[in-house]
């Protein structure tokens, strides 16, 4: 029997013909062109017959590089009818990241998004010439190929393949498709890896299968016309697992090409779905907030009140299956269409589900204040050794603060250092060819090492605490949860960016990269000059007044826990130079080394 997302496409094909399976545009002011299922089912078919048109065989790999686009989508499916593993690719990694994911991944045809990921591919082909089959282009946006360059194909080039295909080519996808087993490998995603060399993650179609299985069982309020808006990188296991879920369940997605242009698709598209990570919905509080404090103290106090309703509807009721009184609901439905309802349609989600949130923990009180205005984030955790979600928000009795409950199915347990340990089908087999990293990742009766501390609350939801390596003792011997104040002064509107020191130091210290335009306002208002970015992180009157916006966020915290000194940042942290992963976790070892001089002088001082 073929493996769910071998033949989904095409089931879907019969049973919604003539329904949107998804809708893209490639720039900005373009037209989103829709698909329909049946045809998506036709590009997947050609899709795999022109791979196997290149020669590649069963148990082969492939690797995507790419901004979201839907040959992304279309390449992977095509993948799996011949028995294929695809090895997706963060489009913004380095020529070192990429090649040693490629390499060791062993791919031998390579797919790129743009002129921006093409050198990457043709780098590694001129490095590795016995190596890559061929290398496909998704766009071609005036790209001119290597002079010397006799393995790029673009797009379509790619698609005449299978439509030429022969019928003993046709014949033999089918059998591969038709032989596909739950173990056979479906992706294979590098960690990004905080410290040392990112690690090869098995995800086999058994763990695809029993992910989408569990999340058909969890998320019982999804409408068949929902539309689902691919935002995350699709290299990103959570939007990856998420898209295959929605095609799972028949649900139309919108394919967002480039995330900067977020706030301009999402009021093209309005999404009811949409996976997230926290800092988008920190932007979207900060920027509420800014304009609640332009308004008028009448207009404050109205708006106030709003919010204090929407809380006792939402969270005191709602949120424990119950329904509230009279005279609450219909005050509510009184400020929801006055103030919630623009709130909503200004982000860009008029008719909001639900949004599901994950990768970095979230402030409690942006949480509470986005149910609170009818905006359902469902807080999540997982990783990509576990095909993304381990628990989540339940549609009811969801506990703030928490990373909500185990999946149905899902065994959790905290070890005796308090690390969360995870068992379940859903789990990966282990890491690709390394057997070092797989006995350091399992416990000997089967459990997954998460590297995460947690506990569990009475009611059995699971509170994150921290990465377990990210957990530093000052020189006093406390121990300091450094994303947890990294979390809270992300809340702030004059903060992008921090990274949280003190690792056997007398205090806690930070480095902070300030948000440049809310700064430069402060500025202009203070009188102080604002066109030297590095001047104006480095002036003590701009440090004490970023300096003055931490201290009440820290007010409730144990003085050793509180940040004592800053070093501001007029740039933000690399990628590109390590200091930040690909979903902008800090490398912690890469940034105290980079930025000693910085450190050493708040220490000094």
């Amino acid at each position: 029997m073929a493996n769910k997302l071998v033949e989904i496409v095409a089931k879907n094909a019969l049973k919604l013909k003539g329904r949107e399976a998804y809708r893209f545009c490639w720039r900005k002011d373009g037209e989103w062109l829709s698909t329909p299922w049946e045809e998506f089912a036709v590009q997947v078919d050609v899709a795999a017959k022109s791979l196997a048109m290149l020669g590649l065989l069963e148990k082969d790999t492939i690797a995507i590089c790419s901004p979201n686009t839907p040959q992304i989508l279309i390449t992977e499916l095509g993948a799996f009818k011949n028995r294929l593993a695809s090895i997706p690719i963060y489009s913004s990694s380095s020529q070192t990241q990429y090649d040693f994911i490629v390499s060791d991944g062993g791919a031998s045809v390579l797919f790129v998004g743009d002129s921006h990921q093409y050198p990457l591919a043709y780098n590694h082909w001129k490095s590795h010439p016995d190596k890559i089959r061929k290398i496909v282009i998704f766009k071609n946006d005036g790209l001119d190929l290597r002079e010397d360059d006799t393995v790029s194909i673009f797009w379509d080039d790619f698609v005449r393949l299978g439509m030429n295909a022969t019928e003993e080519t046709a014949r033999e996808v089918e059998r591969r498709a038709s032989g596909g087993l739950p173990e056979d490998m479906a992706t294979l995603i590098y960690t990004s890896g905080t410290t040392g060399e990112p690690k090869g993650v098995v995800i086999t179609h058994g763990n695809y299968d029993a992910a989408i299985e569990m999340h058909l069982e969890m998320l019982t309020t999804i409408s068949d016309d929902d539309l689902s808006m691919a935002f995350l990188p699709m290299s990103h296991i959570l939007e990856k697992a998420w898209c295959f879920f929605c095609i799972s369940r028949g649900l139309a997605v919108a394919v967002n090409y480039d995330p900067r242009l977020i706030q301009d698709t999402i009021h093209e598209v309005h999404p009811n779905l949409m996976c997230c990570v926290p800092r988008f919905w920190e932007k979207v509080y900060a920027g509420v907030k800014e304009k609640i404090a332009a308004m008028s103290p009448m207009q404050r106090t109205l708006v106030n009140r709003a919010i204090s309703v929407g809380r006792r509807r939402n969270l005191h009721y709602r949120r424990r299956g119950k329904r509230a009184p009279w005279y609450v609901e219909k005050e509510y439905k009184f400020w929801d269409k006055r103030i919630f309802s623009k709130l909503k349609g200004a982000i860009g989600i008029p008719n909001p589900n639900f949004f599901p949130t994950a990768g970095a923990p979230l402030s409690d009180r942006i949480c509470e204040f986005m149910h609170s205005v009818g905006i359902d984030i469902i807080i999540g955790y997982g990783l990509s050794e576990t095909t993304a979600t381990v628990s989540c928000f339940p549609e009811t009795d969801y506990e703030i603060g928490t990373v909500g409950l185990p999946l149905p199915g899902v065994k959790v347990r905290i070890d005796d250092n308090g690390e969360i340990l995870v068992k379940a089908p859903t789990v990966t087999p282990g890491y690709y060819n390394n057997p070092e990293a797989n006995a350091k990742a399992f416990t000997e009766d089967g459990y997954f090492r998460t590297g995460d501390a947690g506990h569990f609350t009475p009611s059995g939801a699971l509170v994150l605490t921290e990465r377990v390596k990210d957990l530093f003792k000052t020189s006093n011997g406390k121990y300091i949860a450094p994303q947890m104040l990294e979390s809270r002064l992300a809340e702030n509107k004059y903060i992008d960016e921090v990274a949280v020191i003190g690792d056997k130091r007398k205090y806690v210290t930070a480095l902070v990269v300030p948000n440049l335009s809310q700064l430069r306002r402060w500025a202009e208002k203070e009188g102080m000059q604002t066109t030297d970015s590095v001047a104006l992180c480095a002036d003590p009157r701009t440090v004490a007044f970023i300096m003055s916006e931490i201290k009440p966020v820290q007010a409730d915290l144990a003085e050793f826990e509180k940040i004592k000194k800053i070093t501001l940042l007029p740039h933000h942290f690399s990628i590109m130079n390590g200091e930040v992963t690909n979903t902008m976790k800090v490398r912690r070892p890469i940034v105290n080394e980079r930025y000693a001089a910085e450190i050493e002088k708040m220490y000094n001082e």
